[in-house]
């Protein structure tokens, strides 16, 4: 369930002319940035932002990196940005890295429906003029790439059927794989990178309830080999989204110098979505709400903002 739900009576030309005297002046009035765009939902945002080019022949997104600045700037922005544009954005961003994230690839990847990483593959294309397979397979090598470039390839089938039969010897193929400790067996690649996730739900419950343990559970979780984190968070992000997201913000909110981007990554991408399932799975993690903890570790227009997208908040 989205968090955040559009203004019925909203005018975009009245949001566009006021974010336009929001930013005029010696100082930018941000409490009312956050009144309009973080009370807008992704249609709004959309007539707001086409409102403002055509009204002042200047791109919103434009105006508040100009305006803005720091943590508050990047979320916003990314907020006010199309979803697939943003998504391609976020890769981007981190496949230029000399140290690759491949879990932020993979989130994006495995959390978002076929349809939608198509059409961030589509807005990777569009803006940076390159297939987003050809990026991934340039910043990778060996059984990380096979992998990446396999989970970035596939267009998988949404729908609810599922073969029981399948997901038995499918399970039996990753627990013989996973006892021989091969790890980069091309049939746990292939199970993952072509199977529908209701398939692979059923396959996940048939290996639990057959061998007793769950599938991560046989994997090495040393954090220092980049293809066995890679093939873990692979699998978690399938297998729970919500749960895997869930732990994405707990890890950013424990350390925020290091992955203050993943929390508004997160929050932002799922706030019109489902984050009050993950703010649910948030708090039995760890007891504490999700709200209460951003509003503990974030300050000033950046915790407000974020707060706002939490609609716990107002401004």
């Amino acid at each position: 369930m989205a968090t955040l739900i559009g203004a019925n009576d909203s005018s975009p030309i009245e949001d566009a002319q006021n974010i336009k005297n929001a930013c005029k002046g010696l100082g930018t009035d941000e409490a009312t940035l956050i009144f309009i765009l973080a009370h807008r939902n992704v249609s709004e945002r959309k007539l707001v932002r086409e409102a403002y080019e055509e009204i002042y022949h200047e791109d919103l997104i434009q105006q508040l990196k100009s305006e803005l600045s720091g943590s508050f700037q990047r979320g916003i922005c990314n907020w006010t940005m199309d979803p697939a544009e943003r998504d391609a954005a976020f890769i981007k961003e981190t496949l230029k890295k000399e140290y690759v994230d491949y879990k932020v690839i993979i989130e994006i990847a495995c959390t978002r429906t076929s349809e939608e990483f198509l059409a961030v593959k589509r807005s990777y294309q569009l803006l940076y003029k390159h297939c987003l397979e050809e990026d991934v397979a340039s910043k990778t090598i060996g059984d990380i790439r096979r992998l990446l470039v396999a989970v970035v390839s596939i267009h998988r089938y949404e729908g609810e059927e599922y073969d029981e039969s399948l997901a038995h010897l499918e399970a039996n193929i990753l627990h013989d794989a996973i006892e021989k400790k091969a790890f980069n067996d091309e049939e746990i690649i292939r199970i993952l990178c072509t199977r529908s996730k209701k398939q692979l739900s059923a396959t996940f419950s048939t290996f639990r309830n057959t061998y007793g343990t769950t599938i991560t559970k046989g994997l090495s979780s040393d954090p220092s080999d980049g293809y066995m984190v890679t093939l873990r968070t692979t699998i978690r992000c399938i297998k729970n989204p919500r749960r895997y997201l869930a732990k994405v913000l707990g890890y950013a909110l424990n350390d925020l110098i290091a992955e203050e981007n993943a929390l508004s990554r997160v929050i932002i991408t799922r706030a019109e979505k489902d984050l009050n399932e993950i703010s649910d799975i948030y708090f039995k993690r760890n007891g504490v709400t999700l709200h209460n903890s951003v509003a503990k570790k974030t300050s000033g227009n950046y915790k407000t903002f974020l707060l706002a997208l939490l609609r716990k908040n107002s401004v």
